[in-house]
């Protein structure tokens, strides 16, 4: 397999811009896999490397954000108002000091202890910028300023509190759409264990048949709703929380005046409840077994971004 470094031969390199940060347009010719080299030209932006973190309250399952103006999206149709997790460039520092620095700087937490999660290209096709994300718990002692960033660089942040859930909702929904918020944020909804650390237990959805290829027989149906439940069981014996629509639902439709499964009072709930638990959720479990309203469960599951574990061995072992 011949190396990508003799698959790129340097034609030419023009620097376009260099004021704000450095801008070119190398052309290059490109051995493409049929053996045939291939003149392609690119621009690149070079804004050096950077570094995110997000603040987590384990205790609270709160995290800390900022909001600032952004002018590039601003421009592109968008408020340009954002909400990030709190982010700078290196400048030549260590990611790790450099976070540190940055998260006091813009939210006025000084972090103690930083872990490492990932590194991340976010916009490989022109910029050249890798980014290193980090977590970093802290509590209410640790704020030692306002944050809000440094005026003589044009920073004017609003520094925000959130629930972990409703931060996680606001991805969802589309109200914070910073890329770089989404990857830290996955961190403590779908990883349980970083570096050794556990976090978070996931709510996790049940879904299976029912009433499904019962005909409305209550033995079966009984019966559909044991095997959920024994799901549920092994859920929670992985250390995470099981919820199923029926187990609210039912209660609910009987206040309301249901007599029996599938009369209209229970329609009215069976499947709205369930949504509504979803939309409180980090992942669904799909049991087997034929299921309409299952099926659409795990549509809105990934419609929203949520994992989908279909065999037990896929949910994550945590720590109750």
């Amino acid at each position: 397999m011949i190396a990508t470094k003799d698959r790129v031969r340097i034609v030419e390199t023009r620097v376009l811009s260099d004021d704000w940060y450095l801008l070119k347009k190398t052309t290059f010719d490109f051995l493409r896999r049929d053996g045939v080299w291939q003149r392609q030209s690119r621009e690149t932006y070079d804004r050096g490397d950077g570094a995110v973190i997000l603040l987590f309250n384990r205790q609270a399952q709160t995290v800390i954000l900022t909001r600032q103006f952004r002018f590039p999206v601003f421009v592109n149709g968008h408020d340009g108002m954002l909400i990030e997790a709190a982010a700078g460039l290196l400048d030549n520092a260590s990611p790790e000091a450099r976070i540190r620095a940055e998260a006091e700087e813009e939210t006025g937490y000084f972090v103690q202890s930083v872990e490492k999660v990932f590194e991340a290209y976010m916009s490989p096709g022109s910029v050249t910028e890798k980014l290193h994300f980090f977590v970093g718990e802290y509590q209410a002692g640790d704020r030692i300023n306002e944050g809000g960033g440094v005026a003589a660089e044009g920073e004017d942040l609003e520094v925000l509190e959130l629930p972990l859930a409703q931060a996680l909702q606001a991805i969802r929904q589309g109200t914070i759409v910073d890329a770089k918020t989404h990857h830290a944020a996955a961190v403590c909804r779908l990883e349980p264990d970083v570096g050794g650390r556990t976090m978070k237990a996931q709510q996790i959805l049940i879904a299976g048949p029912y009433r499904s290829g019962t005909d409305g027989d209550p033995q079966r149906i009984t019966a559909n709703l044991a095997r959920l439940e024994q799901a549920a069981l092994a859920v929670y014996q992985r250390g995470h929380v099981p919820v199923i629509g029926e187990w609210l639902a039912l209660p609910l439709a009987a206040a309301a005046g249901s007599t029996q499964v599938g009369d209209a009072v229970s329609e009215a709930f069976l499947y709205p409840v369930a949504h509504r638990l979803i939309a409180q959720c980090q992942a669904v479990y799909r049991i087997e077994g034929a299921s309409a309203g299952a099926d659409n469960d795990v549509r809105l599951a990934n419609e929203w971004g949520l994992t989908v574990y279909r065999r037990l061995e896929e949910i994550p072992s945590v720590q109750a």
